[in-house]
């Protein structure tokens, strides 16, 4: 089993590099950050992953460029993979992400995963002036474009929102980079279903089965192999031998583990020390080493 380090949403920016750096050093297979391009301060649209719909972090917390922080991220270590655990490539342009994903592979020797969601909140589609109901559509063309320019060879490409010819992105990644897609809607399983991976939400084992089928019924309508897909869930239950090899014989390779060192409404073991600051780099520190000592030392 490979374990990343999910950092959802960690208001301390500045301890982010150190964070990859000890991640590798205490075992973890990959660091994964989030994305969002603009956070409105109104937001009507419901958080599709709470029971009441409610986002869990404060207006202002921080969202760092993920290709930026990858990419300081992979200068300070040498084998941890660097995943977007989503990137909104459909609030950019396919030129601006493509760029970015390409130049974190080169600079990273081929350790990224480009991780994509069409996201849901309806306001930040709206700051940047993008249609939101077009949006899963837009996505898939995106990363249509993303793959042709990352050939590195002049394209061309016609279609519904991208109308480009005679166009050439430099450098480009000396291998295929893997995309995986987000979420759980009916329409985001069927886009990850025709891409490298699923980053599944945080879920326990009996509620995997339905996912897993969707996915293996879409690869297949689509003429796509199980064998080689990759599939990475957050686990809401506490890890044993027994539920490792479920998880293993269910076609599930990776487990994100979030962010250790807090609370977390998915969570289901406390790996922090509760009289510590978790603000501090020290406190997660601890926080992942004793993750790393419990479960990916003897599970992994």
């Amino acid at each position: 089993m490979k374990y990343w380090l999910t950092l959802v949403q960690v208001p301390e920016s500045d301890q982010l590099v150190d964070l990859a750096r000890f991640a590798e050093q205490v075992g973890f297979y990959g660091i994964s950050v989030a994305d969002h391009l603009v956070m409105p301060t109104q937001i009507s649209s419901p958080y599709p992953y709470t029971e009441d719909g409610e986002i869990f972090w404060p207006l202002d917390a921080p969202w760092p460029d993920p290709w930026v922080t990858l990419g300081a991220m992979g200068a300070v270590t040498s084998e941890l993979r660097l995943a977007t655990n989503i990137y909104l490539a459909g609030l950019r342009d396919p030129f601006t992400a493509a760029k970015a994903a390409a130049t974190a592979a080169v600079l990273s020797d081929n350790r990224i995963v480009c991780g994509v969601a069409a996201g849901w909140i309806a306001e930040e589609y709206a700051l940047a002036g993008i249609d939101f109901a077009s949006r899963g559509r837009r996505l898939a063309e995106h990363i249509e474009v993303m793959r042709k320019l990352w050939t590195g060879r002049e394209i061309e490409h016609h279609g519904e929102f991208f109308d480009i010819e005679h166009a050439i992105l430099c450098p480009g990644p000396s291998e295929p980079i893997p995309i995986w897609g987000g979420g759980a809607s009916g329409p985001a399983m069927r886009r990850a279903a025709r891409l490298d991976g699923w980053f599944g939400v945080p879920m326990a084992r009996e509620q995997m089965h339905p996912y897993l089928d969707t996915l293996k019924r879409e690869r297949e309508d689509a003429g796509l192999a199980w064998e080689g897909y990759e599939v990475s869930i957050s686990l809401a239950e506490p890890q044993t031998p027994e539920n490792t090899a479920e998880l293993d014989a269910m076609g599930v390779g990776s487990l994100c583990v979030i962010a250790p060192w807090v609370p977390s409404p998915w969570g289901s073991t406390s790996w922090y020390d509760e009289k510590a600051d978790p603000g501090k780099l020290d406190s997660k520190k601890f926080a992942m080493e004793r993750f790393a000592e419990a479960v990916i030392q003897k599970f992994g």
